[in-house]
């Protein structure tokens, strides 16, 4: 998959882009969802930008299969809904691609932070249909998980 992303402004001297795709399926529990109510599934493409400044012992921000590890582990093959980042009840953890692409930013997020050399997710760029995507970008020193 060759694609060009929205791009981030920032300030750090690394920047690293990793791509990866998993399936998943998911369902919006609001009466206002139209259609999206019933549970129906996606492909999704995602891109995940991790910056920095400084780079760990072996040369790298993040190992590549890290990132992918974190998220398509967790979400490929799944019902988004029964994962308990997302909550039926309360319409901000919905699992909307909004909701996800901001859920995967905490999940690396929360690894990055474990790292001596402190990397950061500056966006994760969410496509649920070849026609529709989401750009999420963590604003500093703000995460929501």
């Amino acid at each position: 998959m060759q694609q060009i992303y929205p791009q981030v402004n920032h300030s750090y001297a690394y920047e690293l882009n990793k791509d990866f795709h998993f399936a998943a399926a998911h369902y919006i529990p609001s009466e206002e969802a139209g259609q999206c109510r019933r549970v129906h599934g996606h492909t999704y493409f995602a891109n995940v930008t991790i910056a920095g400044d400084t780079l760990d012992s072996t040369g790298f921000l993040i190992n590549f299969a890290t990132i992918k590890q974190l998220i398509h582990d967790r979400f490929d093959h799944r019902v988004l809904n029964e994962d308990a980042s997302f909550d039926d009840e309360n319409p901000e953890l919905f699992p909307t691609t909004e909701v996800a692409a901001r859920t995967i930013a905490d999940i690396i997020q929360a690894h990055l932070d474990t790292l001596p050399h402190r990397p950061v997710c500056v966006q994760v760029f969410l496509r649920e249909t070849p026609t529709s995507y989401v750009v999420y970008r963590p604003k500093a020193g703000r995460r929501h998980g």
